[in-house]
């Protein structure tokens, strides 16, 4: 789970009432990795800004980032394996590497855009959830 702030949210919100909850069209302007955050720039794909500053910034923590990548297995795949001392195959997930290095290094182009999408959809799916749950 990640840690929104109440301003996030509520901006977030505004986004997601812009696109009249069609939450297909809330697309990913830019990104970048500075440090320990990915950066997300988010915009409606029928209302494109002239400039980022104009798009709503969603940072995560690349800690975060990386446990959604592990959580939904996009650095791993399902393999096989011989047990080590014992002579034996087995089904396993096999990971490719770290999640953050599996990002920057191993993941193509089209992976690592499906990451982030992966991202903002959690997040997104987290900002309703919660919601939902405080209602109650």
């Amino acid at each position: 789970m990640i840690k929104i702030s109440q301003k996030l949210k509520d901006e977030l919100w505004w986004l997601v009432i812009g696109v009249d909850y069609d939450y297909s069209r809330i697309c990913i302007a830019d990104h970048e990795i500075n440090g320990d955050m990915l950066t997300l720039w988010l915009e409606d794909k029928q209302d494109f800004k002239n400039s980022l500053d104009e798009c709503l910034q969603l940072d995560i923590s690349l800690k975060n980032f990386a446990k959604m990548i592990r959580a939904d297995n996009l650095n791993s795949y399902e393999g096989t394996k011989m047990h080590p001392t014992k002579s034996f195959v087995y089904n396993t997930r096999i990971e490719v590497n770290e999640p953050i290095q599996w990002y920057q290094q191993d993941a193509s182009v089209i992976e690592q855009q499906w990451a982030r999408e992966a991202d903002l959809k959690n997040v997104l799916t987290q900002l309703v959830e919660s919601e939902v749950f405080d209602e109650r």
